[in-house]
C-alpha cells in the first residue's frame, strides 16, 4: 500500500498527556551518561532531588506519539523507516517534575523518487499543562526508505546546516556506559533493537545499539558543560542529522565551532573513528 499524501499530511493524532517526576528526570540524566564523576556538583543538580533540574534535551522523549508510523493506514513500510534528523526549541526551561500536553502533526512529506524513499517532517508542541505555557517544540525527520515513488512533492526537505571548515574550537569527550542502551530505554522507547542480542544481529549489528536520541543527549551535555557552565537556562535549542549508531560502552567526542550565540557541532565515536551526528547546530545564551 503507498503513502497517500492527503491522508498522511492530515494524519489524526491523539493529543498526548504525560506526568513526570523528579525521579524520571533523574532516570533520563542517568541514561544519557551524567555523573560518571559522582563528586561534580555542577551534574549532580540533574541526578539529585536537592534542588533538582531536568536536563534540556530530555524535552525530546515528554509526551511522544509512540511508533504511529507502524499502523497499517498510514501506507508506510515501517520495517524500513529510520530516524534521519532531530531538532528541539525550549521555549523556557523544563521543569523537573509536571503534566505535560502535546500536540503532534506531520508537516511536509517529500517524495525522493522510485528505490529513493521518502522523508515525513513532523512537528510536536510540548505544553505544561498548569500553565499552559508552551515548554519545547519538536522537530524529527523520518526517512521511510521503502516509499519513494507515491507521487508527492520532491522539494521541502530542511536545509543541511553546514559546518565551519576550520579546525573546531571546543573537543569534549564523553563516555557512554556498557549499560547505557538499558537504562535509556527507561525513559520510553523499548524498542528490542537497543535491548536484545537476537533482535540486533537480526537487524545486522553487532550487539545492541544505542538510541539516536541517547547519543543526542550526549551531544546536549557536551554543548552544556562546554559552552552553558550546566545552566540550562542557557541551552535555547538543538539540531541534527543522525549518521551513524553508537554502540554502548563507546566514547562520544563533540566537535564545537562557537560563532556568538550559534554552536555548529558534529559527533564521533573515537574508538571506530566514525561521525555518528552531523550538522548539528545549537543555540546558547
Amino acid at each position: 500500500m503507498a503513502i497517500d499524501y492527503d491522508k498522511l499530511l492530515n494524519w489524526p493524532f491523539p493529543e498526548v498527556v504525560q506526568t513526570y517526576t523528579s525521579r524520571d528526570s533523574i532516570l533520563y540524566a542517568l541514561g544519557v551518561g551524567l555523573n560518571m564523576d559522582p563528586l561534580d556538583e555542577a551534574q549532580l543538580r540533574f541526578t539529585y532531588e536537592d534542588a533538582m533540574q531536568a536536563l534540556p534535551t530530555m524535552g525530546v522523549v515528554l509526551a511522544t506519539p509512540g511508533f504511529w508510523v507502524k499502523d497499517p493506514d498510514t501506507g508506510v513500510d515501517w520495517v524500513k523507516v529510520l530516524h534521519g534528523e532531530q531538532g528541539l526549541r525550549l521555549h523556557r526551561p523544563l521543569p523537573a517534575e509536571a503534566t505535560v500536553v502535546a500536540t503532534n502533526k506531520v508537516t511536509e512529506i517529500v517524495d525522493k523518487g522510485e528505490g529513493k524513499g521518502a522523508l515525513l517532517l513532523q512537528e510536536r508542541v510540548v505544553v505544561d499543562q498548569a500553565t499552559g505555557e508552551a515548554l519545547a517544540t519538536l522537530y524529527s525527520t523520518t526517512f521511510a526508505r521503502g516509499d519513494g515513488g507515491f507521487g508527492g512533492p520532491t522539494e521541502g526537505a530542511r536545509p543541511v546546516h553546514a559546518l565551519p571548515e576550520r579546525e573546531p574550537d571546543t573537543v569534549c569527550d564523553l563516555p557512554t556506559l556498557p549499560q547505557a542502551a538499558l537504562i535509556y530505554r527507561l525513559s520510553g522507547d523499548y524498542n528490542p533493537l537497543h535491548a536484545d542480542p537476537k533482535v540486533a544481529a537480526g537487524g545486522g549489528f553487532k550487539a545492541p545499539i544505542l538510541h539516536g536520541l541517547c547519543t543526542f543527549g550526549v551531544a546536549g551535555h557536551a554543548i552544556l558543560r562546554s559552552y552553558c557552565d550546566y545552566d540550562p537556562t542557557r541551552f535555547k535549542a538543538m539540531s541534527l542529522r543522525f549518521s551513524s549508531p553508537v554502540y554502548p560502552g563507546e566514547t562520544i567526542r563533540t566537535e564545537m565551532w562557537r560563532d556568538g550565540e550559534v554552536v555548529s557541532f558534529r559527533s564521533r565515536v573515537v574508538e571506530r573513528d566514525v561521525v555518528v551526528l552531523n550538522n548539528g547546530r545549537a543555540e546558547v545564551a
